[in-house]
């Protein structure tokens, strides 16, 4: 029979603490493996039927699709759309999509699925007009130029009183029209100094980083105010060699900035309310993750 010797109470605490650091570098390694895993989602169980199920019908074209069909921006046949949840958002979304990139691969069709009123797509050359709106647009791009979002409000501040300067030097009106314009200006950037600007717009572009340099230095788009998001890692499965880790997929970019947006300048704490955004995105990174960690030597085809 064996003895057992008694153990000092620096051996236990040693003990215990190992034990503790364990725990932890085990919930570091989870969290590591799975990013998305505290996301607030909504039942997933229609995509994992839809899955085992394989490819459906598009009900506006025909076409034969996984989950959704990525040109009419509508679920498929065995997927219901009031089981996919719908996102609202605080600002309208913009989306430059590059003629050459692949429908089937891009994420941006996520943020049309989930949220409808509030995403718009464009194929380059067509974008919608800004001009005179740069006080209340921004493009999500990292660059030289490119601010924090905690930055925002600062610089669309500095360019909506730019615009009122403006107003109140045009020496051209008659002496009558300019009192009443500067009376008008001075009062609707009174009312701006007031509570902020207010930001309306975010400007997107879905393409590969190669393609990207033609839809930026478009001159449409050059005078809005460029942002990019610093601290934020993709993890999409199809990341490009030789980039950072910080140039994210367009549905990461669309989510992390809303996210950003709701904490930097609406001072409101997040509670999940755009988690909903990665619905798509989220389950696809976990198949493919399971099909990677099963040793499967080809991805699932989640589209095509």
């Amino acid at each position: 029979m064996a003895l057992s010797l008694p153990v000092s109470p620096q051996e236990s605490e040693k003990k215990d603490a190992n034990c503790m650091g364990t725990k932890q570098s085990q919930t570091t390694s989870i969290a590591s493996e799975d990013p998305l895993q505290d996301l607030r989602l909504a039942s997933q169980e229609v995509l994992h039927k839809a899955q085992r199920s394989g490819r459906s019908r598009c009900l506006q074209c025909g076409g034969s699709r996984m989950f959704y069909c990525y040109t009419c921006y509508v679920p498929v046949e065995n997927v219901p759309t009031e089981q996919i949840p719908f996102v609202q958002l605080p600002l309208k979304i913009d989306i430059i999509k590059h003629p050459n990139e692949t429908d089937g691969k891009s994420t941006a069709v996520h943020a049309k699925l989930l949220a409808p009123s509030s995403v718009s797509i464009y194929t380059y050359p067509c974008i919608p007009e800004y001009e005179g709106k740069d006080h209340e647009v921004v493009l999500v791009f990292p660059g030289p130029q490119s601010i924090s979002i905690k930055d925002v409000s600062f610089h669309l501040q500095k360019r909506m009183e730019s615009k009122g300067r403006s107003k109140a030097d045009d020496l051209d009106m008659p002496p009558f029209k300019l009192k009443r314009t500067q009376v008008e200006g001075d009062s609707g950037l009174n009312e701006s100094l007031g509570r902020g600007p207010a930001l309306k717009r975010v400007v997107f572009i879905d393409s590969t980083w190669s393609q990207t340099n033609q839809i930026v230095s478009d001159e449409r788009l050059r005078e809005l105010l460029q942002v990019e998001l610093k601290t934020r890692k993709t993890c999409f499965w199809r990341h490009q060699k030789g980039k950072p880790d910080t140039f994210l997929s367009t549905i990461e970019a669309i989510y992390y900035f809303l996210v950003d947006y709701h904490t930097d300048m609406l001072k409101e704490k997040y509670k999940g309310q755009y988690d909903n955004l990665l619905f798509f995105y989220s389950f696809m990174y976990r198949l493919i993750k399971n099909a990677k960690g099963s040793g499967e030597k080809t991805k699932p085809k989640l589209i095509h």
